[in-house]
């Protein structure tokens, strides 16, 4: 008898110890993470980059998959949605703070285990380089003289380049409506309109426009914040270029579903902090132009809460709340 209870008493404790093991082991199979936007934007650049890293950080293949669609719903709400294991994060952006005041989604960051904020951009203003506007004051004087014919693009109904766009004609005393809005998946698709003659302008971010601006096909004529952008210093703030003083920005961070273990939220909390800091990821974000800053999880959850406030007492004002 003795002899079984201390066999049976070994077999308890390897049993337990071999359970704590294997989910001290997190991760131990792939990581999906998930982009709510489209390949080639910048929403897209910054998650694959992370993907490499994080990989390298957590030893497990870590798989970037784009669920695009309504306006960013379709891909916040599988983030959201996913189970909560640690397996399934995403990389969720400014419009997680807009899709509920427009009646999209019942989403907001709240929905989220929010992992670190990782980066935010501020719009410019970009026309075809053909186009014969000097500066902002030339594309609004056209736009105040032909209502309607200008039309913009650079992501959903309602999203953040919409915004920007929206509230700088406001801030500037012309009616947003005189500029239709063309929804798109993003940037990139905005960009391509707009170098084939489909829309007259984009308000996304220089680092997504980068690539088109210097092929020569498009032109920067401004940037929606305090200070000019490193990398195209020679772009003037909006308010240098109009007086306005209307700022606008994207901002990305990584998220999990809510209820996320916390040895794996830790774990994840604890690589992208370190990501963030690493050279590979600063270089990266500085040659493609993105701005890079930080915020753990408390931090990015109050950032959001502001940020969705902050947007929605914006979106009312030009009208686009539902």
């Amino acid at each position: 008898m003795f002899q079984f209870k201390r066999g049976f008493t070994a077999a308890i404790i390897a049993a337990l110890a071999f359970a704590t093991s294997a989910f001290a082991a997190y991760p131990d199979r792939p990581i999906t993470l998930i982009v709510p936007w489209g390949a080639g934007g910048g929403t897209d650049g910054t998650a694959r980059i992370i993907g490499v890293l994080l990989e390298k950080e957590l030893g497990q293949p870590v798989n970037v998959v784009n669920r695009t669609g309504g306006s960013g719903v379709v891909g916040h709400s599988a983030i959201a949605q996913g189970a909560p294991d640690g397996y399934t994060i995403g990389i969720i952006t400014v419009e997680i703070g807009m899709m509920h005041w427009q009646g999209l989604t019942e989403l907001s960051g709240a929905s989220y285990t929010p992992i670190g904020l990782v980066n935010a951009d501020p719009a410019g203003l970009q026309v075809r380089a053909d186009a014969p506007y000097k500066n902002v004051n030339d594309l609004v004087a056209a736009v105040k003289a032909n209502p309607g014919k200008f039309k913009a693009s650079g992501t959903g109904q309602g999203g953040i380049w919409h915004l920007a766009i929206a509230g700088m004609l406001r801030d500037l005393k012309v009616d947003p409506a005189s500029v239709p809005w063309v929804p798109s998946n993003g940037a990139a698709p905005g960009l391509q309109d707009l170098v084939a003659g489909g829309v007259e302008i984009v308000p996304c971010s220089l680092p997504e426009a980068r690539s088109m601006i210097d092929a020569g096909k498009v032109k920067s004529l401004a940037v929606m914040a305090d200070q000019p952008a490193a990398l195209y210093p020679n772009v003037p703030t909006l308010k240098a270029a109009t007086g306005s003083a209307w700022t606008m920005a994207a901002w990305r961070g990584i998220a999990a579903p809510k209820n996320v273990p916390a040895e794996a939220r830790d774990k994840l909390v604890a690589a992208i902090k370190k990501i963030v800091a690493s050279k590979d990821y600063t270089d990266f974000m500085a040659k493609q132009g993105y701005g890079v800053i930080y915020a753990g999880p408390e931090d990015f959850a109050k950032f959001m809460a502001k940020s969705d406030t902050d947007l929605g007492a914006t979106m009312k004002a030009v009208g686009i709340v539902k």
